[in-house]
């Protein structure tokens, strides 16, 4: 037996010369001959005699997809810029291989991207594929708000690698998906006037088609009433957002010695009320930013809005004092929300182990990406607590959210922070050709990796004013400069 005849038994086909000795069969005009010629992709019985193996083989997979050699990839860059997102700074990063595939990844709204870029120097000519082996490498330099944006930028742009990679979606390489599309809770920014935010509200519901709210409320909507707030004499409560040192902003909330008013609390529930007389109350309505002031004041407050029965009260005091937190959860019967300033999984596990939160509320791009994300969630289901997801980013990260909320069982919804930045959704394509949501429900891709490509264009026109870098080489990233074991 000749080796051509060798290897055609191995295909479990007949020798030519032989097959012509057997009696031909009609079957709608086809012939062995005929099948054996479709089967190896039109290639002739002369030629498939007189062809070594090897160009058999070659021929036959010709037109085989090959997606990549996963054992090979190395990563030769990281390249970034910086995209608006209406008036917030959205760092976006692609790590390069040297086989072509890219990732993309997103540090943190509002952080540097510098956090990302000093870790390019720590996976350099690594595997990408090996997610959690360079995520334990990185993990080190980040921290929790927004210091934990770049190591989870690469980490989701890992993720993205290696789906490509394997030519599967993220969410399969977590352990596959619970859900086909996942619900999006409508986050909408304040207003001084309860009737035009209602309006607001009524028109995420009626005509964009969300299913579960979120609003803001507390101090800063009553602190022009006189006698709505104790110490505001002291303290400019309008200044939540500053972080000068000594602001009222950079407080933490128990130091303050804020009180609300009788009067205060009156006003804020009229207020909801006004929301909730909208919104109707099949409609799930969650809460946020009350202002600085202590643990009394929280539960004060907590049982004022007893009677709208909000889906959760969010970060009302910092997530750090947990022994307060459990004290307001106790004290009150809405569902207590916290977490998106948290980095990683082992300060959940204390919210968790001492049932202090009825919602744990990581943001993947501060808590440790995609796989540790799932871990925080895994957790908190095993303790009987649901997780919400936190989100004020770009597309990239968001799709990240939406592949790691697929995969895990207990969340109850993943935030939309940008329904009213018009280029929002074009900042990206879907492979699919899908909207990145529809009618308040993000579609599970089944695309490889994130499953979405960078609309470069469009991103262009939306550069931070004072930073027009645009993914360019950066060697001044490539080298190790510090001895960053932790033990000796």
């Amino acid at each position: 037996m000749n080796p051509s005849q060798k290897f055609l038994e191995k295909l479990g086909l007949k020798d030519p010369v032989e097959e012509e000795k057997i009696p031909l069969e009609s079957n709608g005009g086809s012939d062995r001959r005929d099948f054996l010629k479709q089967s190896l992709g039109g290639i002739t019985l002369g030629s498939l005699f007189l062809s070594r193996p090897e160009e058999i083989l070659e021929h036959s997979t010709s037109k085989v997809n090959k997606f990549s050699a996963p054992s090979d990839l190395k990563i030769t860059d990281m390249k970034y810029a910086v995209v608006m997102n209406g008036n917030g700074r959205c760092p976006v990063i692609k790590i390069e291989t040297n086989q072509g595939i890219v990732g993309l990844g997103e540090v943190r709204d509002g952080a540097d991207w510098r956090y990302a870029l000093f870790l390019k120097s720590r996976i350099k000519g690594m595997n990408p594929t090996s997610v959690d082996l360079l995520f334990r490498r990185i993990k080190q330099f980040g921290f929790h708000a927004r210091q934990g944006g770049g190591v989870c930028a690469v980490e989701m742009a890992l993720w993205d690698l290696a789906g490509k990679a394997y030519n599967v979606p993220a969410y399969q390489l977590l352990g596959g998906k619970f859900r086909d599309k996942v619900r999006l809770y409508a986050d909408t920014p304040q207003e001084k006037d309860s009737t035009v935010f209602a309006e607001k509200m009524r028109v995420r519901m009626k005509d964009k088609g969300f299913t579960f709210l979120k609003m803001d409320f507390g101090i800063e909507l009553v602190k022009d009433i006189p006698g709505a707030i104790v110490n505001g004499n002291f303290w400019d409560v309008g200044r939540q957002w500053s972080n000068e040192p000594m602001s009222y902003g950079a407080m933490a909330h128990p130091l303050t010695q804020v009180q609300i008013t009788e009067k205060g609390l009156e006003a804020i529930f009229l207020y909801i009320e006004k929301v909730r007389n909208v919104v109707g109350y099949e409609i799930p309505l969650a809460s946020d930013h009350y202002g600085h002031f202590d643990l009394n004041n929280a539960i004060r407050l907590g049982q004022a809005v007893e009677k709208f029965r909000l889906a959760w009260l969010e970060d009302m005091i910092p997530w750090q004092f947990t022994s307060q937190l459990k004290e307001i959860k106790t004290a009150i019967n809405t569902p207590l929300c916290t977490g998106e300033d948290i980095y990683l999984k082992e300060e959940f596990i204390k919210l968790c182990d001492t049932q202090s939160v009825d919602i744990v509320h990581p943001d993947l791009a501060t808590s440790g990406g995609l796989l540790e994300t799932k871990k925080i969630g895994d957790y908190a289901e095993e303790k009987g607590i649901a997780m919400a997801m936190h989100f004020a980013g770009l597309p990239i990260s968001f799709m990240a959210n939406v592949h790691c909320a697929a995969a895990t069982l207990n969340v109850v919804g993943l935030e939309n922070h940008s329904i009213d930045v018009p280029y929002w959704t074009k900042l990206v394509k879907t492979v699919d050709g899908k909207p990145l949501y529809e009618n308040g429900f993000a579609a599970v891709p089944d695309s490889p990796g994130l499953g979405i490509e960078l609309n470069e264009e469009e991103m262009k026109q939306h550069l931070a004013p004072d930073n027009k870098t645009f993914f360019e080489p950066t060697p001044e990233w490539d080298n190790i400069r510090s001895w960053d074991r932790l033990w000796s």
